[in-house]
Parts: structure tokens; C-alpha cells; sequence
């Protein structure tokens, strides 16, 4: 085969192919054509429009053997057609847009600096996170430019309809270009405006790559390494508590994930994980982190949820975890983070402390109050504590239900297996 030329793939296959780049390139993508324009929105919409000659071009073409640098070239060279379009109104349109056409067009690195690449992604970040926009907004933006997740996924993450979350995302793109946000971390001093939605943002990119909503792989491995990146970043940034909590809390957390997925890449529980298999280095480092999250006022809810998982890393067993403890640190966690999804996890925590009766009493209230109702874990958790009450029909139902209502593949599959196992153990 010439030089140059590659085989055509599938439409299914190039489909694959350009989420996957997605994912790992988006962000790059648009914090390297902002730092070269000075332009946030048409940025992310050449961007856009990037990935969507991708899916056209790529069956016929072939996946480029940097599919990266094709992706920045296409965004680049659209950048410069709209700054053309835009130069009978302002010379200094005219000058960046031949500026930007006297690169190579087959140099897709020409605006990769690979010394400046986590600068551009705290760039990008304390964009989207500006104090112009609202919290809602900073989140929902970061997460789509950021983090690459859908409009899709960011409802499922928040609870709340698509159409509300493109919303929000049009009308932060508008608030910015408004304001003339310069594209820049942030002065130490201005950091902490911002802060708490970057640390926010950070967890729900990791929260999403530890247990996809969708797909068919239950851990995105490369969404939560770029959280975890940018949590240690953040940290040499800015040092404050509550940022060496989120780091515990990742560092914690991803510990577990070689023993997560099973030889065929299906989940594993965490009372059937091989322990064994955990990160000793990263729980290490997680506690080291947990140690400095406590701020004048004790742990944040970001330092309370690494203690949780440091309960979990640091016990033998299911059974030998000091649930007792974990129990305090929830309604710790309750009072100072108060939210549907904390009081589910409570309640499992009850449920393990003291018995899945009480436990099941918690979760019946969460039902009755209704603000869990379209969030399937409700139904695994209900689940769960009837099989452990013996009352394996009702268990089936609800695990049916969570399967139906489940959009990522793996952990679909292994609640019919639930669904399945209730069935054999349910009499008659």
C-alpha cells in the first residue's frame, strides 16, 4: 500500500474510532485553537465541526495514523475560514488567520506545545469555570469541553433533562464571549472564585470514567487518568484542603480498579474483588493526600468521601470494614453536602452496620420522596437488601427494573445475572 493511503473502514468503525479520539483529544483540541485565536466559542465549534468530518471523511479515508493532529488540523484550518469570513470586519482577523495558514497544512502539531498542554487544559478549565456563569453552567460546560461527555451523559451525571443541559451549555458559550473572558489560569488571588466548580467538574469527569453511564465498558479508564491528572495539578496550583481531598478521594478510589473488571472486562463487586489486586502505591498516596485535607472546620465533603474509601482500601474484608465509621462519616457528609444520592449511600452504609431492615426503612423513604425516582442504583440498593431480607421475588423485580432503566452495557448485563440468580433463589 503507498504511503499514505489507508484502508477504508466502516461507518460503525470510524464511529468508534472518533469517539475514542474524542475522549482523549477534545479538550486538547479546543484549549490549543483558543490559545491561538483568543476565541472560546468559535474554538469549540470548530471543534465540533472537526469531529463531524471525521465520521464523514474517515469510512472512505481511512483512521489517520495520528487521528490527533488530523482532528487539530481540520479545527485549525476551519478557524481560519471563519476568521476570513470575519475580515472585511476587523484587520486583525485578517492578520491571525494568514498567520495561522502559513503553518503546514500537513503539520497537525503546529499549535501542540507539548510543555504548554497542561497549562491549556487549566486554561480551559478556569474558562469554563469563570464566575460570569453560573455554577450549573461552569459544570455543564466543563464537563462537554473538558471531560467530552455528552449532553446525554451530563443529564444522567446531574438527574436533569437533556434539553436543559444544552441549555445551559449555549448560554454559557454567549455569557463568555459577552464578557471577553481572557483564556488564562487565573492570578493566585482569583483562583478561589473558581475553585470549588473546577474541583467539582474534576470529580464528576473522574465519577463518570469510574462507573460509565453508558457504552459498553464500566470504567472509561481514559476520562478518570485525565481527572486524576488534573486533580494533581490542581493541587500544585492551589494547596488548600479541600483540592488534597478530591486528590484522596481519586488516588482512593481508582486504587480498586485492577480488580474492577473481570477477565472479560464484566464488573466485580466489591465484596467478590481479589484485594490482592489493589493499588498499594496509589492507596499510599491516597492517604498521604487525606492527611492534608483537613481544613480549620474538619474534612470537606470531598476529604469525607476519600475517608469513606480509605475505610474500604484499608479493610481486609467486606465484613471486617468498620462500617460503623463510615455510617458517622456519611451523616457528616449529609449535613455538609446534603443531597438524594448521599442519603442512598447512607443507607447502604446503615444497612451493613446494622442490618438491611433498617436499611430498606431508608431507602423506602428515599421512594416515597421521589427525588430518585428515574436513578436505577435506588433500584440495585432496594435489590440488594430484600435478596439479604430472603424476599428474592421483589429483589428480582427491582433488579429488572434497574436493568431496564441502565444504559452502559457491563453493568446491565450483570443485573439480569442478579435478576437471574433472585429468580433461582426465590421459592416455587
Amino acid at each position: 500500500m503507498a504511503r499514505g493511503h489507508r484502508p477504508a473502514v466502516t461507518a460503525e468503525a470510524a464511529r468508534r474510532a472518533v469517539e475514542a479520539v474524542w475522549r482523549i483529544e477534545s479538550a486538547r483540541i479546543v484549549g490549543a485553537v483558543t490559545r491561538f485565536t483568543g476565541d472560546f466559542g468559535l474554538a469549540e465549534d470548530v471543534a465540533q465541526e472537526a469531529f463531524a468530518e471525521a465520521l464523514a471523511s474517515w469510512p472512505e479515508s481511512g483512521v489517520p495514523e495520528r487521528p490527533g493532529a488530523w482532528l487539530l488540523t481540520t479545527a485549525r484550518r476551519r478557524a481560519i475560514d471563519a476568521f476570513r469570513r470575519r475580515a472585511g470586519r476587523d484587520v486583525r482577523y485578517a492578520t491571525l488567520a494568514g498567520d495561522l495558514s502559513r503553518g503546514s497544512p500537513a503539520d497537525g502539531d503546529m499549535l501542540w506545545d507539548p510543555d504548554a498542554i497542561d497549562d491549556d487544559l487549566l486554561a480551559l478549565m478556569f474558562t469554563t469555570c469563570h464566575p460570569v456563569l453560573s455554577r450549573e453552567a461552569r459544570i455543564a460546560l466543563t464537563l462537554r469541553t473538558v471531560g467530552g461527555l455528552s449532553s446525554d451523559e451530563i443529564a444522567r451525571a446531574f438527574l436533569i433533562p437533556v434539553p436543559t443541559v444544552q441549555a445551559r451549555i449555549t448560554r454559557a458559550k454567549k455569557s463568555l464571549a459577552a464578557a471577553s473572558v481572557r483564556f488564562a489560569v487565573p492570578p493566585a488571588a482569583e483562583r478561589g472564585k473558581r475553585l470549588g466548580s473546577v474541583l467539582n467538574a474534576v470529580y464528576v469527569i473522574f465519577t463518570e470514567g469510574s462507573s460509565a453511564t453508558s457504552g459498553d465498558d464500566w470504567i472509561r479508564h481514559d476520562l478518570a487518568r485525565e481527572a486524576l491528572r488534573l486533580a494533581r495539578v490542581l493541587v500544585r496550583l492551589q494547596p488548600m484542603p479541600e483540592a488534597y481531598g478530591l486528590l484522596a478521594l481519586l488516588e482512593l478510589t481508582s486504587a480498586r480498579f485492577p480488580a474492577r473488571l473481570d477477565a472479560d472486562g464484566g464488573p466485580v463487586l466489591l465484596e467478590d474483588q481479589n484485594r490482592r489486586l489493589w493499588d498499594r502505591s496509589a492507596i499510599a498516596r491516597g492517604r498521604a493526600s487525606l492527611a492534608r485535607a483537613a481544613g480549620p472546620n474538619g474534612f470537606g465533603a470531598y476529604g469525607l468521601q476519600a475517608a469513606i474509601a480509605e475505610c474500604h482500601d484499608i479493610a481486609p474484608s467486606v465484613a471486617d470494614t468498620d462500617w460503623e465509621r463510615i455510617v458517622l462519616l456519611y451523616r457528616a457528609l449529609r449535613r455538609r453536602s446534603p443531597s438524594p444520592v448521599v442519603d442512598l449511600n447512607h443507607a447502604v452504609a446503615v444497612s451493613m452496620a446494622t442490618g438491611p431492615a433498617e436499611g430498606l426503612d431508608l431507602v423506602d423513604e428515599l421512594v416515597a420522596g421521589g427525588a430518585l425516582s428515574g436513578f436505577h442504583p435506588l433500584h440495585v440498593v432496594r435489590g440488594e437488601m430484600l435478596a439479604r431480607l430472603g424476599r428474592h421475588a421483589e429483589a428480582r423485580d427491582h433488579f429488572l427494573r434497574a436493568a431496564a432503566m441502565c444504559t452502559n452495557a457491563a453493568e446491565r448485563a450483570l443485573l439480569e445475572r442478579k435478576a437471574a440468580a433472585a429468580t433461582a433463589a426465590a421459592p416455587g
